[in-house]
């Protein structure tokens, strides 16, 4: 586990809404745009926010049990009505049963629960499915990862559909016009009717911000097919929040 606080959703369908934040280390994918540092075993202690509005932190050892963060979530919901407990990472579905542990914990009067996904492991997503009510997924491009994984974020959105769904496809100046339809054509046959959230890059490791022009041509490609587009970025880098 790396960090757990309270703070604002700053991507996606629920921008804006208070949400409990678990980050958890490892990911399945090197995205080339990726800002967030999630090496596996670099973590000895986590760092948990000392309450829903302090913005000050402990550190605790790792590892932490289901029961533990149970515990400490729920000491977060007395403090501040929270939206979502959002799981993220890295890619959280690393730690799929240890997330269904946690949410049987919980109690049935917990807020939603919302799953932050690369949306590339499918039987990962079938483990703890039962329990997650958000899911936000992202559409992984070839130009940004190691190798392609069209076939199994196709599965994964088959699966994923039966929840509140929206996918969201971060783009670049490097994103290229064949790729991103691709995945438009994969969106129109399993998610036509959800939201796709198109998200500029944050400039990072020498990955380019997206021309305004590119960024509406993109934009108009994907209103042709899908019902509801919206171009959002992320707003928490603006509030200078985590």
């Amino acid at each position: 586990m790396i960090e757990i606080f309270s703070s604002i959703q700053g991507e996606g369908k629920y921008v804006g809404c208070r949400q409990l934040f678990v980050r958890f280390e490892g990911c399945n994918l090197r995205c080339a745009y990726c800002d967030t540092e999630h090496q596996i075993n670099a973590h000895a202690s986590c760092r948990i926010e000392t309450g829903a509005n302090t913005e000050q932190y402990r550190e605790v050892e790792n590892p932490i049990f289901p029961e533990n963060l149970a515990i400490i979530l729920q000491d977060f919901e007395k403090e501040t009505k929270h939206q979502a407990i959002s799981f993220t990472g890295g890619e959280p579905l690393l730690h799929a049963s240890f997330i269904q542990n946690v949410v049987s914990l919980l109690g049935k009067n917990r807020p939603k629960i919302f799953l932050e996904t690369n949306g590339t492991l499918p039987e990962a997503l079938k483990k703890c499915i039962g329990c997650v009510d958000i899911i936000s997924m992202d559409i992984k491009f070839p130009s940004m990862l190691e190798k392609p994984m069209w076939k199994s974020q196709e599965e994964f959105l088959s699966l994923a559909r039966t929840k509140d769904l929206y996918t969201k496809m971060v783009v670049s100046e490097e994103t290229t016009e064949e790729e991103f339809r691709k995945g438009l054509t994969l969106l129109s046959r399993h998610a036509s009717n959800r939201l796709l959230c198109i998200q500029p890059v944050t400039p990072f490791h020498g990955i380019r911000a997206i021309s305004t022009a590119k960024l509406l041509h993109f934009q108009a490609l994907a209103a042709s097919l899908l019902e509801d587009v919206r171009v959002i970025p992320q707003t928490h880098r603006m509030l200078q929040l985590a």
